[in-house]
């Protein structure tokens, strides 16, 4: 299996060079060639697998065995996922959350890893690859040669930052550097991060937002000689292993519901997921290509709603131009769900490549139709950094629309599911915002009958005091404190090490990196 980039795809790399070159060169990000079909008799042969198991089936069709052997990736993922790591031995344990006849709701719960987060899944396992990919080239060295390594950065909104420090913090031959913006995540978020004193991690605080963070992310990498010096590597959704370890839980939750069925049920699943940076959605996306049984894939955003916009008019836009005329202009808004207060969501892009792939197929065919694609993603990509917009032909809405369907939710809607879903009989459940946001979605539906819904739990409520209190404040009986892990009580307290950054501005942290990058 080779990738290539979504602007330019005449360059092929394999699969240790996409994980360790993250983004491409070009802007774009790595995509497979092709995306393999399951094998025939899948639904009988991983029926009763593990989730290490699913992993393994499921990573091997997209990692050539000449790469990793397969002794090496049943290492490499049964290292990753075990209970010295995990809190639940499903890792993703899917719980019933109602009884309705009509149409059942389940909560897939990604956050019993390390950081109480969903984003534990993949980074748990970005870390690993990296090491593996570090230790196989310094160990064919030649003594008295120098060590390869490799200088991590990413940006985070909240949760990617802790889980990527928690799954590299320690590595030999790593550094890594995370920025976030200066407080927009949550207290928790924060304290996970920056309590993290290990001498290869680094905090940068930056004055500005996710977007900002997110921005001087993709400048660094676009840096031909800062990126060549300083070998920089990935971990934001942008990496393509982090897309690929995410496909495992929608197979593992479809054997979950299977075996609780009568034998030939007519059943359709319909997964519900609370989408900022489009990584989660995108996994499922995948897991539907190569041929899992579900209904469209249903994207729940917050008010910072350009997914929710597209969907509904074709129109790609940083602001909604019904109220603001010039795109170019507007901000993040501020909600209750900070891991989604993003304002370009980076892997959509990922998607305009398959959707520019099969309108070209449909209106142009003949010729490079990959390079055509790839050209169309440029322009469109382009014209989203230059004017703040674009708007798609409606046969690649048509498309975006065949698989895909989406709706916004506001703050006072969080606060009222949060409420209900916690207050509901006979089970109650405490959900986090995020969480709350795909809940909502949910049910303000109208799936057809025979459907179930899957609403994927993204992180666990203890990391948003501020959002599950003040949505349960004065309701009988709730305590906060038995919401918070023993984990999290000591956590405030702990001693910090973060680097502040005054403005938004790439050269500033380019100073940080040669500070403190391991050379």
């Amino acid at each position: 299996m080779k990738y290539f980039s979504t602007r330019g795809g005449s360059t092929e790399l394999s699969f240790e060079e996409t994980v360790l070159a993250g983004l491409a060169p070009d802007g774009g990000l790595y995509i497979p060639a092709s995306i393999p079909q399951l094998p025939a008799n899948w639904q009988q042969d991983w029926a009763h697998k593990t989730f290490p198991e699913l992993s393994i089936e499921v990573l091997s069709l997209f990692i050539s065995p000449g790469e990793i052997s397969p002794t090496d990736l049943a290492a490499l993922v049964n290292a990753t996922y075990n209970d010295s790591v995990w809190r639940h031995p499903d890792i993703t344990p899917l719980q019933p959350l109602t009884t309705d006849q009509s149409c059942p709701k389940y909560i897939l719960e990604l956050f019993h890893g390390p950081t109480y987060a969903f984003k534990d899944v993949a980074l748990q396992l970005l870390g690993n690859l990296f090491s593996y990919f570090l230790q196989r080239r310094n160990k064919a060295k030649s003594p008295g040669d120098e060590r390869e390594k490799l200088t991590v950065v990413g940006a985070t909104s909240g949760d990617t930052g802790s889980a990527a420090i928690y799954g590299l913090r320690g590595k030999p031959d790593v550094s890594i550097f995370i920025l976030h913006p200066k407080g927009r995540v949550s207290p928790v978020q924060e304290a996970q991060m920056t309590t993290v004193t290990d001498e290869n991690v680094h905090n940068i605080a930056v004055k500005g937002t996710f977007d900002d963070c997110q921005d001087i992310v993709k400048a660094l990498f676009a840096d031909t000689a800062f990126n060549a010096k300083h070998h920089l590597g990935a971990v934001n959704s942008i990496n393509w292993a982090r897309i690929l370890a995410q496909t495992v839980y929608y197979f593992l939750s479809y054997f979950a519901i299977r075996r609780t069925l009568p034998p030939g049920t007519d059943t359709e699943l319909q997964f519900v997921v609370p989408t900022g940076n489009f990584g989660d959605i995108l996994a499922g996306y995948y897991a539907k290509r190569m041929g899992l049984p579900m209904a469209k894939l249903v994207i729940a955003t917050n008010a910072n709603d350009i997914l929710t916009r597209f969907w509904k008019t074709g129109r790609y836009e940083k602001v909604n131009s019904s109220l603001i005329p010039d795109s170019s202009v507007g901000g993040v808004v501020e909600t209750l769900s900070p891991a989604m207060d993003i304002l370009v969501s980076s892997n959509f892009e990922r998607l305009l490549w398959y959707l520019a792939f099969e309108n070209v197929q449909n209106t142009n065919p003949g010729g490079d139709l990959r390079e055509k694609a790839c050209q169309t993603v440029k322009n469109w990509m382009d014209d989203v950094k230059s004017v703040g917009r674009i708007v798609v032909p409606d046969s690649v809405l048509e498309l975006a629309r065949r698989d895909f369907t989406a709706e916004r939710v506001d703050d006072n809607q969080i606060r009222q599911t949060i409420r209900e879903y916690y207050t509901s009989t006979p089970k109650s459940y405490t959900a986090d915002p995020h969480t709350a946001v795909g809940l909502h979605v949910a049910g303000a539906l109208s799936p057809p009958p025979n459907t179930i819904q899957i609403i994927l739990s993204t992180a666990h409520p203890a990391k948003f005091s501020e959002a599950v209190t003040s949505a349960l404040d004065g309701v009988p009986g709730f305590d906060f404190d038995a919401v918070l892990p023993e984990a999290f009580k000591t956590l405030l307290t702990m001693e910090r090490r973060v680097i502040d950054v005054e403005r938004p501005d790439v050269e500033l942290v380019k100073g940080v990196v040669e500070q403190f990058a391991t050379m």
